[in-house]
């Protein structure tokens, strides 16, 4: 990950927490879900590693959004 879009990780991992608890799933279950380990879940929440468009589209298929939405970073 490049240290150079940190914080566009973060927003991106905030953005990913906050459609989760909208839907009621814990980290566990979206972990799941996605066929991830829920410590990695974990870390690309909280922006400590990067994320594949992969798993971008698999997270936005089940939260039930769009890129567009969970790429809109609120300032």
């Amino acid at each position: 990950m490049d240290a150079a879009y940190q914080n566009e990780y973060r927003q991106l991992g905030l953005n990913i927490a906050f459609y989760r608890k909208a839907r009621g799933l814990t980290q566990m279950q979206l972990a799941e879900l996605l066929d991830i380990d829920r410590s990695h879940l974990s870390a690309i929440e909280l922006a400590n590693v990067g994320v594949s468009l992969d798993v971008v589209f698999h997270i936005c298929k089940i939260l039930q959004i769009t890129p567009k939405e969970l790429f809109d970073f609120r300032l």
